[in-house]
């Protein structure tokens, strides 16, 4: 496969996830600020949205404030942010285009058909019931074309390439929504465990589609302890990091037997993982969780830009 073929292939995933992930994170953000101020806490939640996004510094760039009008028009439609969720549809569906003899119809249909839908919608326009079905239109979006991807390609390095830009992208947000809502989303005069850190858990799981997951898995009331340890420890659930970082391996490895050979990126996944497997949630809290998920979010660029090295270049 020609590498702009498999570059376009991954980068279309990885922004179709991107877009699940911004809306998700959005999501959870209006719930949040929708509970009552005893809940909410003093933390501005439209604040941590943008940090959670990585975007803070670009949007300081452009807007005055920090309003809910502004996060939402900066995450969500506008076009000068490349990762808002329109730009992120845009650009995938520029890449499919691109590749599109690669593509299955009913991928090619599922991303054409988004990028068409979402420009029906006037970010003006939208009240805060209209925008909450906007996300949910987003999710079900991304879920047409990670299932057609899944349901209807060949099994061959063209799918891998998707795969891993799925699961890295997914494994980033994942560890941002976490890092976040540790470090900087619970008030300084907040106790964990308390009852703002319950609402605040309750509303990061649901952001991640793992509140049910978490009951059957712990059956047991919210504790930050099990929370982190579902999103990074536990394979069973599609987006802790664990399950991320085991797609990633495995789809390294269907890359290094179709062409031959194995690089650094195999490598460096492996390495990952193990560190992932061999890990204790105990021992990550007791050395600082933020420090293990910023260390995290480092190793994953840096796998990122190994596999953009080793094959898309």
């Amino acid at each position: 496969m020609l590498s702009r073929t498999a570059d376009s292939l991954y980068w279309l995933a990885r922004y179709v996830e991107r877009a699940e992930n911004l809306a998700r994170i959005l999501d959870g953000a209006g719930r949040m600020a929708s509970m009552p101020q005893r809940f909410s806490g003093t933390t501005n939640e439209w604040e941590t949205v943008l940090a959670t996004s990585g975007s803070s510094l670009m949007f300081h760039e452009q807007y005055d404030a920090v309003t809910r009008e502004n996060v939402i028009d900066f995450l969500a439609f506008s076009t000068n942010n490349p990762s808002s969720i329109r730009s992120c549809f845009e650009t995938a569906r520029q890449n499919a285009r691109a590749v599109r003899t690669a593509l299955t119809r009913e991928m090619w249909d599922a991303i054409n058909g988004a990028w068409l839908d979402m420009m029906s919608f006037d970010s003006g326009r939208l009240r805060q019931q209209e925008f909450t079905r906007f996300l949910q239109w987003v999710k079900r979006s991304s879920l047409q074309v990670d299932g057609s991807a899944y349901r209807t390609m060949l099994r061959n390095d063209g799918y891998a390439f998707t795969r891993l830009g799925t699961f890295i992208e997914r494994a980033d947000k994942t560890a941002r929504i976490l890092d976040v809502k540790y470090y900087v989303l619970l008030p300084e005069t907040e106790n964990v465990g308390g009852g703002l850190d319950y609402y605040q858990w309750a509303s990061i799981l649901r952001s991640v589609s793992a509140l049910t997951s978490y009951h059957w898995v712990y059956r047991d009331s919210l504790k930050p302890w099990n929370v982190a340890e579902l999103l990074i420890l536990r394979p069973e659930m599609p987006r802790s990091l664990m399950a991320c970082y085991e797609n990633v391996s495995t789809n390294l490895d269907m890359l290094a037997d179709a062409y031959g050979r194995q690089g650094e990126s195999q490598r460096m996944a492996r390495r990952f993982t193990a560190r992932l497997e061999n890990a204790n949630i105990n021992d990550i809290f007791a050395g600082g969780l933020h420090e293990f998920l910023t260390e995290f979010i480092g190793w994953n660029a840096s796998l990122a830009e190994t596999v953009q090295e080793q094959y898309l270049n």
